[in-house]
């Protein structure tokens, strides 16, 4: 192809980078035409108000579905206002931080609704993080009072905070009113601060207004979200997909349906599905992928199916194109700096073999701009790097206003009109149909389950490690088209070093997704001829037993056998011992999924995913599923206090939150 370039004649000394490459139709297109997305939605309203409307209009409808339990709109609204009178007395108002700590639940949902009536906004604290990273959290937001739950108080890092108990304060909070408070809060007001992995080292507090959340979900484009859809919230609040769950159901009339606090089997979630006719869902790409794969029936009740968060598998889409009928997958993209989604892509027409998956065009008041190193529009086809503008943009990052004024840019594209736009960092190009076609990061992020990660923000807690001396962190594609993180390792001369010692380390500093699955020991790193890392000639991971401290001891009885069979083939490794940890074999809540998915197919014994979190080694779940068999109910009542508490550690502690 080729351009023409004119000097302008008024201005002939401009930088010739600066000056367009495009012809006028181009530019028409790619400025004007594919992203022509505005809509007229209540730019100027808050989430609380647009709640406070559907209490108006169906004050009878069912808002909350937790379990047995349900709430109308109207129940939820009176005890949110309760909560928000409570908040206001201790200082809570419009820019006030107020930290949540909480598992899914109706009280979940009070709290956060709560906080925003009350003018304040919400830090999610998920209760799986380890505390040093909450404990940089609370310290980074300062927040002043934290909402939570009694079993939690005492998981939670020393802090400054006044603590709510959700589940047992209710007795003071009763005691205020239940009408709709008055605030001066408006639509540019912050409505939460969300952490996303930092590249930095830390993470950083992502700042989103309440227009960005209302751009989401009121007057789109992307999915049909109305009063009449039921949609399941099953993502962590401290992960963004949770907003579109929770808000675009409660501001739009619809119901939702609350999974259950823990990890749900594949069986169990396909049973919530079923059981609650939900119509709407939301999955990693990961999830979707495994569902398709072992539970597709499940999703035949669903009008409509969003996935994202990774690269979608074609093979996984082909088939769900070709046994789900009357559902619309839609293909979701979008940094939490842009409040959840930007582009969307309706996936209807069959694919073909050796296609990918566009990510769509920018959602309703969404602008996308693919730009080169100069900041100037590439062609159409050319690679660049992905810009967003619009009204779901952040305001930035807490306490980092290098950092903010580093991704968030002013730009002009007609010297007329700066434009704010937020530099993603992903590779992207615009095919001739308009459609957006991802092609990975420019960068040392990846992304896991929906999450974004920093890999560089893992091998500096590595580095930390007193026994190691060098470390490199990769995302390897798997077989399935799951990505694990890997770390190589190179300890100093003469250490004790060993994979357990360090990923017991890691598990006290990083979220449970950021620690690597697998661990490859090396003399030296390969280097170019540079002296950089070749990463290129690191090695895959073993499929060999990984270093553990505890010996290897052999399978005995049969369904020790048969599940040391299905645990060794999901994780590709070519012995596990009956003292084994799962977690310390590298399993993640996805190939927990897996297993529990396996042991029903080949076993015909239904087990809930929470039970190998409870049981996570081959001999105690052998143990356990042959009591189970026995006599399931006496066993069920043996089971002491104790080991119940254990089991919640222990889920907090394995949780995923992609998932």
């Amino acid at each position: 192809m080729v351009y023409q370039i004119s000097l302008s004649e008024t201005n002939p000394e401009k930088d010739i980078s600066k000056l367009p490459i495009l012809s006028t139709t181009e530019q028409q297109k790619l400025l004007i035409e594919w992203n022509h997305t505005q809509t007229d939605y209540p730019k100027q309203a808050c989430i609380h108000q647009l709640f406070e409307a559907q209490v108006e209009k169906i004050p009878d409808a069912v808002a909350l579905v937790f379990n047995e339990q349900q709430i109308t709109y109207k129940d939820l609204n009176s005890r949110a206002n309760q909560l928000a009178q409570y908040l206001q007395i201790l200082g809570v108002g419009a820019e006030v931080l107020v930290g949540i700590c909480v598992e899914r639940s109706i009280e979940m949902v009070v709290g956060l609704l709560a906080i925003l009536k009350a003018g304040g906004a919400f830090v999610p604290l998920d209760p799986a993080y380890p505390q040093e990273r909450l404990a940089f959290m609370l310290s980074d937001t300062n927040v002043s009072v934290l909402l939570t739950q009694k079993d939690l108080v005492s998981k939670l890092p020393t802090h400054n905070a006044s603590v709510i108990c959700l589940d047992k304060n209710w007795d003071a909070i009763f005691q205020n009113s239940q009408d709709n408070l008055t605030t001066n809060v408006t639509a540019e007001n912050l409505a939460y601060v969300m952490y996303t992995s930092g590249s930095t080292g830390t993470p950083k507090g992502v700042c989103v207004i309440h227009r960005g959340v209302v751009r989401l979900v009121k007057e789109t484009n992307y999915a049909q979200l109305t009063d009449n859809e039921v949609i399941l919230q099953l993502a962590p609040i401290s992960f963004d997909a949770s907003t579109l769950e929770i808000w675009g159901c409660l501001l739009n009339g619809g119901k939702l349906v609350i999974a259950p606090p823990h990890t749900p089997s594949l069986e169990e979630l396909a049973q919530i599905i079923q059981h609650n006719q939900v119509t709407t869902l939301w999955l990693t790409a990961g999830l979707f992928h495994l569902i398709v794969d072992e539970k597709i029936e499940a999703l035949k009740s669903l009008r409509q199916l969003l996935a994202g968060g990774d690269v979608l598998s074609v093979p996984h889409v082909q088939k769900f194109l070709q046994t789900v009928e009357n559902c619309q997958l839609i293909n979701g993209y979008g940094p939490t700096e842009n409040t959840t989604f930007t582009c969307c892509y309706s996936i209807t027409a069959p694919l073909q073999p050796g296609a990918s998956i566009p990510i769509g065009r920018p959602i309703a008041n969404t602008q996308v701009y693919i730009l080169d190193d100069n900041h100037q529009q590439v062609a159409i086809a050319e690679v660049g790097e992905l810009y967003i503008a619009g009204d779901g943009l952040a305001r930035g990052y807490l306490n980092r206003p290098d950092l903010t004024a580093e991704k968030f840019i002013s730009h002009s594209f007609d010297d007329n009109s700066p434009t704010r736009l937020y530099k993603t960092g992903d590779l992207a190009r615009f095919l001739p149909d308009g459609n957006i076609e991802f092609l990975g990061r420019i960068d040392n992020q990846v992304k896991i389950r929906g999450f974004r990660i920093e890999l560089g923000e893992i091998e500096r807690e590595i580095a930390q490690h007193p026994e190691v001396r060098e470390n490199v962190v990769l995302a390897l594609q798997q077989e399935t088209g799951e990505k694990q993180l890997v770390a190589y390792i190179v300890p100093h001369q003469h250490s004790s070093y060993t994979h357990n010692q360090l990923r017991s380390f890691l598990q006290q500093k990083l979220p449970n997704y950021m620690v690597p699955s697998a661990f490859v020991l090396l003399e030296s790193m390969p280097l170019t001829a540079n002296g950089k890392v070749d990463r290129h000639k690191l090695p895959a991971p073993s499929r060999e037993r990984p270093q553990l401290e505890q010996a290897y001891i052999a399978p005995q009885t049969d369904l020790e056998r048969q599940l040391a069979a299905i645990l060794g083939d999901l994780l590709k490794i070519e012995r596990v011992g009956i003292d084994d940890n799962f977690f310390d074999l590298g399993a993640t809540s996805i190939s927990i999924l897996q297993v529990t998915a396996r042991i029903q197919q080949e076993l015909s014994i239904e087990l809930p995913a929470v039970k190998l979190f409870q049981y996570s080694t081959i001999g105690a779940l052998a143990k356990y599923l042959q009591l189970k068999q026995n006599s399931q109910p006496a066993y069920d009542k043996l089971q002491n206090r104790a080991q119940r508490q254990q089991a919640a550690r222990s889920r907090r502690r394995h949780h995923q939150q992609g998932v």
